[in-house]
């Protein structure tokens, strides 16, 4: 099909007669008209009713006039990116852990746009079982979590690489008015309230194997709240709410102000990768693995 077709089409649903759309068009009538026939060879039906004296436009037409220009202009801006494609300026779909847009991806974002200037994000937050299947379903091109060797490693085939951004901790501190309840060492009552991790969460499968204080419900004495959600984690925390485990990147201008306080020392820390996945078939998302990522491991 011919796209002037739906051009000519327009101008005759908007004037309503052959002879003033064909001089819209700047041609004769009979190449006008003739036009008209090939947009009607092309669809099997007519779309004029031609009487002994005049010539009506057709009411399937009319009706459908919307949906022409729908068409022509989406027809029109597959070509503009087609013409003018710039890969730095590409949308890439990135899954990633919740902890992960709050602590990790500014710094990414600024990396990558200071090489990709043109370069836009769409982030999916979420926990890490729906970001997997996101990437897995193709609806993400990268994929952004953490990693630790007590929880269960992520498999994935050939098309996928494999970097680093680095490495975070997963710490307990206090905020709020419970800073005030830490004793000289370190030192916490153990019957302290606590928001925890569900044991099914990835930061619960790591605080659960190695059975750390106020990590999930199992190993609290006096949970208040169960939530997989690390960012209202944090919020709670700096309530004074609760002990919590969060990883370092989160906390850590609370920590150099005081307003959170670690208890890292009594109760240990958790090492955990910051690992970047990017499908090795979509090329936005290999320039940022580029930027981003260390060799694949």
């Amino acid at each position: 099909m011919d796209t002037q077709w739906l051009d000519d089409v327009l101008a005759l649903l908007e004037e309503g007669n052959l002879s003033r759309a064909a001089a819209r068009r700047n041609i004769t009538q009979p190449a006008f008209s003739r036009r008209i026939r090939s947009f009607e060879d092309w669809l099997g039906v007519p779309v004029l009713n031609r009487k002994t004296n005049r010539v009506e436009v057709g009411e399937a037409l009319i009706s459908n006039e919307s949906e022409i220009r729908a068409i022509l202009s989406q027809l029109r801006e597959m070509r503009t990116k087609i013409v003018h494609h710039d890969p730095k300026a590409n949308t890439v779909r990135i899954a990633a852990q919740h902890a992960q847009v709050f602590s990790r991806f500014p710094d990414m974002a600024l990396k990558a746009r200071k090489k990709l200037p043109g370069i836009k994000f769409r982030l999916h937050p979420a926990n890490l079982s729906d970001c997997v299947s996101m990437f897995l379903r193709k609806d993400a091109s990268m994929l952004l979590c953490y990693e630790s060797e007590l929880a269960e490693p992520l498999e994935f085939g050939a098309n996928v690489l494999r970097g680093s951004w680095g490495r975070d901790y997963l710490i307990p501190v206090v905020g709020g008015s419970m800073r005030f309840a830490v004793k000289d060492g370190g030192d916490i009552p153990a019957d302290s309230p606590s928001v925890v991790y569900p044991d099914n969460s990835y930061f619960g499968q790591v605080l659960r194997k190695k059975e750390r204080l106020f990590g999930t419900a199992g190993f609290s004495t006096n949970p208040i709240c169960e939530t997989a959600f690390s960012t209202g984690i944090r919020e709670m925390l700096l309530k004074g709410l609760g002990v919590a485990w969060l990883p370092f990147s989160m906390v850590h201008n609370e920590l150099q102000s005081g307003d959170v306080i670690s208890l890292e020392n009594r109760l240990g820390k958790e090492p955990m990768d910051v690992a970047i996945y990017a499908d090795r078939n979509n090329a936005t998302a290999l320039s940022l693995f580029d930027i981003w990522g260390s060799a694949p491991k």
